[in-house]
């Protein structure tokens, strides 16, 4: 009788563990390509709105204000000569209060592309946290992980990878 009960909470146990451990709902590695959030689009988005060309500083989406951030080979740590980058962003979006940010994570093209698009995306992250902690307000800010889907660079070296490893910041209004 003993035996039984033991065999029954064990059961129990292991199918309440498959079943927090089950999501209805899988991380898609791919849905922040090209969007932010799970959403898809040319431009970004702002509260799942579309940003238009014209909203963007400068009309254009790769006509950056800001230098790229870059980042060490496998890592979202913001390195010190990075650090002066983003008190340059963050000093500009304490100033124009109409204006937001979309940051892109972006990697080079080592890796499967499941792991490069976790690894933009952590970098991205890293750039919003540290924005924040500048002052920035987090509502200001967004996020998305382009993996190694735009390369600033082609090329199979060290000094293509170096320039791939980034996150860019496209401002708008």
């Amino acid at each position: 009788m003993k035996k039984k009960i033991i065999f029954q909470v064990v059961g129990l146990a292991l199918v309440a563990s498959a079943m927090v451990g089950c999501r209805s709902n899988p991380w898609d590695p791919y849905a922040n390509v090209g969007g932010v959030h799970g959403e898809s689009g040319d431009y970004g988005y702002e509260m799942g709105i579309p940003v238009s060309e014209e909203r963007m500083v400068g009309g254009d989406e790769h006509a950056n204000m800001f230098t790229a951030v870059y980042f060490g080979y496998d890592s979202n740590a913001i390195q010190g000569a990075e650090r002066a980058k983003l008190e340059e962003v963050a000093a500009y979006l304490q100033t124009e209060k109409d204006v937001a940010v979309i940051i892109d994570g972006h990697c080079d093209d080592r890796g499967s592309r499941e792991y490069n698009l976790a690894l933009g995306e952590r970098r991205a992250l890293a750039v919003r946290e540290y924005l924040i902690g500048l002052g920035v307000a987090a509502d200001r800010i967004q996020t998305r992980t382009m993996g190694e889907e735009q390369p600033a660079v082609a090329g199979h070296n060290e000094a293509a990878w170096a320039q791939n490893r980034r996150a860019e910041f496209i401002i708008y209004y």
